[in-house]
């Protein structure tokens, strides 16, 4: 089964569709240092480097699945929530795309700002637009720490299937115990002979708080405002900053997460790099989708389209 990925981001939920069983027809990206993330990575992808808004999709009509994280701030809590009246917004261009391609589903991750009443109009109105090509959709909170994702993550899932293979799609249940942030990290903090790591991993026993990614007009890396920083600091994580290294022999304080920390309690495997400098690094991270949670998801739509598959080859 094949994909065309939109705003494919550092590859969150790239790695998710691939570990469901996706092959990638494409991924497109406008970020430069996100393509070269997922070039490194993935070298046998077709990673294009454009602007959805002005993307021809109709090459590719006839893939299994089209799937996207859309821009969050147009509904972001954290914003103004302009929805439809942000020129971020990309829905329109990811329905004209729907309408070029015709794929069997469509997979779009989102904020859970999306889901409030201010937007029911516009969630309405997509939902109609695509009922009007024959899918029929839902919404679904999905939190991280569901699907083993050592974070408090929500995010909002739109899944759209073709009506006739509809009463076959289901979406994922995953009561997975996350790790905490001491569990999940321990050994990164070690790794660099810091002997204070024993009494941080005790101290560090919840999950972490949602990972903030923050945008370009924002200034260096760190783990989000004030609120976030204070939630940190009862992890006792210093979330000012991202660390170059974990902390060493000598340190004393808090420690900072470096971005493979980041990276991990996101659900990124350790050998999935990142390119760039460490705030555009830290950026990928902080904005992905988590690989286990897109995994679920996608792993139910594959089961879905894969009943369609078995029809054809018994007829």
């Amino acid at each position: 089964m094949r994909v065309l990925e939109l705003c494919a981001g550092a590859g969150g939920q790239a790695l998710g569709l691939e570990r469901a069983g996706f092959e990638h027809a494409a991924l497109v990206e406008l970020d430069k240092d996100c393509c070269r993330t997922l070039r490194a990575n993935r070298p046998e992808w077709e990673v294009l480097e454009h602007d959805i808004r002005t993307f021809d999709a109709s090459e590719y009509h006839g893939v299994d699945l089209v799937a996207g994280g859309l821009p969050c701030p147009p509904f972001s809590v954290a914003g103004k929530q302009l929805g439809n009246l942000d020129e971020r917004n990309l829905f329109p261009d990811a329905l004209r795309i729907v309408r070029e391609c015709q794929p069997k589903a469509v997979m779009i991750e989102n904020v859970r700002g999306i889901l409030d009443a201010v937007f029911s109009d516009y969630r309405r109105y997509i939902q109609g637009a695509l009922s009007e090509l024959g899918y029929t959709t839902d919404w679904a909170l999905l939190n991280a720490s569901s699907f083993g994702v050592p974070q408090l993550r929500p995010r909002v899932v739109f899944v759209g299937v073709k009506s006739e293979l509809w009463p076959h799609f289901h979406w994922p249940i995953r009561l997975d115990a996350a790790p905490t942030v001491g569990e999940a990290l321990f050994d990164l903090m070690a790794s660099n002979g810091w002997p204070g790591v024993q009494d941080w991993k005790e101290q560090a026993n919840l999950v972490a708080p949602t990972i903030v990614g923050g945008s370009k007009k924002h200034g260096g890396p760190d783990l989000g405002p004030t609120r976030a920083r204070a939630a940190w600091a009862v992890l006792g994580v210093d979330g000012k900053g991202i660390a170059n290294e974990p902390p060493g022999p000598d340190f004393v304080g808090m420690p900072r997460l470096t971005v493979r920390m980041v990276a991990r309690i996101q659900g990124f495997p350790d050998n999935w790099q990142f390119t760039g400098g460490k705030t555009s690094s830290y950026r990928q991270v902080g904005n992905a989708f988590p690989p286990p949670v897109a995994e679920a998801v996608a792993t139910q739509l594959s089961k879905c389209l894969s009943v369609r598959i078995l029809e054809r080859k018994a007829s």
